[in-house]
């Protein structure tokens, strides 16, 4: 007997310590596999306060991460998801609270134009890009970046969608030039100015993304309007600034564009493209963090592809987050379910392989411990 008892003891520690090592990681059970995916999906949504549908979307599919903006497109320009900073707090910290792991809480605020957190609303004032530019002057740089920073941080928003890295190669530019996103027409200055902003972000613990790899800036068209050819518009020297930020170790995500250029990919935009992804950002300038998509709910998507295809086709092509700001003319309920269903789908089927779901995983959590994202 004391034998038999002996023996279930062992059983039962083996079980728990079992338990206690279980790997997310390297584990393709059914529910670890939905936990992977849904880390890999950052979703919009409409409300000042969380919704039920974020709220699913958060609980129930895993989902890594919400993008905050301050206008409703679908709903006729009017309110999105901040109305005054206090709200903005509460808001973010009820969105933490769902979440049983770090929850990315993302914006774009670049400055200028491209501004969520308007004074209006009771923030700072802020410049563009092309202002602190030619101003010439990196320490007035580096104070905007630290205002900008500081108050995100403040307000409970861990990723910033800065700065945009496209070199002001053409100065009719309907998307980059005409908004003053570009510091300068030099690919150097580009670097030094931006430099400064990731700095400052990072000091504060807050995650950057380059973009709008491999370059926005030369390009004739706006991609949330339509595929933007730049075959014949683009140079390699548009690379120089993520070339210089990923030899100095640079450690946030690149935001990949939904760019066709058919002299590095006859076939497919950017961010669909696993020669532009793998083949150029990986492979040949050696990028080892994540790469996120432009919103995929953009013209130059929708438009021209499925979402089922452009999924499959992105993380194929070595993307690791999706981004659906679901902030187009037309609203979808519960579209961050849908993707998580469609790519769950697709792994089953072996059109996405579970590898592809494990490197993602792996390089999302990742970041999130190098920023402290909790």
């Amino acid at each position: 007997m004391r034998t038999i008892f002996l023996s279930l003891l062992f059983i039962s520690a083996v079980t728990a310590a079992n338990a206690n090592t279980h790997r997310i990681d390297t584990c393709h059970c059914d529910s670890c596999l939905s936990v992977k995916i849904g880390r890999m999906i950052m979703a919009g949504f409409k409300g000042t306060s969380p919704s039920e549908e974020i709220r699913n979307a958060i609980e129930k599919y895993h989902i890594g991460g919400v993008i905050l903006f301050d206008v409703d497109v679908s709903g006729g320009m009017g309110e999105r998801n901040i109305k005054s900073p206090a709200q903005l707090k509460k808001l973010t910290a009820d969105l933490r609270a769902m979440s049983d792991a770090p929850l990315m809480i993302a914006i774009d605020q670049e400055g200028g134009k491209v501004n969520r957190l308007k004074p209006k609303y009771g923030f700072p004032a802020t410049v563009t890009a092309a202002s602190q530019g030619a101003s010439g002057s990196l320490d007035s740089a580096s104070l905007r970046a630290a205002q900008t920073a500081s108050t995100l941080a403040e307000y409970g928003i861990n990723v910033n969608f800065v700065p945009c890295v496209d070199v002001n190669a053409n100065p009719s530019n309907p998307i980059i030039a005409k908004y003053g996103r570009s510091f300068s027409s030099d690919p150097d200055s580009v670097y030094l100015f931006a430099d400064r902003w990731v700095d400052e972000h990072h000091k504060r613990h807050i995650a950057t993304s380059l973009k709008h790899f491999p370059g926005h800036g030369s390009s004739r068209n706006d991609s949330h309007l339509g595929l933007t050819d730049i075959t014949d518009t683009w140079h390699p020297e548009e690379l120089i600034p993520y070339e210089r930020f990923i030899a100095d170790g640079y450690d946030g995500m690149v935001m990949v564009g939904h760019l066709v250029n058919r002299n590095i990919d006859p076939q497919y935009p950017a961010s669909l493209s696993e020669k532009t992804l793998t083949g150029l950002l990986r492979k040949r300038i050696g990028f080892e963090g994540v790469i996120a998509t432009d919103d995929m709910n953009m013209g130059a998507i929708v438009d021209n592809y499925s979402l089922e295809k452009a999924l499959e086709l992105a993380i194929n092509g070595g993307v690791n987050l999706i981004i659906v700001g679901n902030n187009a003319s037309v609203y979808e309920k519960d579209l961050a379910a849908r993707c998580h269903d469609i790519i769950k789908s697709k792994v089953a089927a072996g059109e996405i392989t579970a590898d592809k779901i494990d490197d993602s995983y792996a390089r999302i959590t990742k970041l999130l411990a190098d920023f402290g994202i909790k």
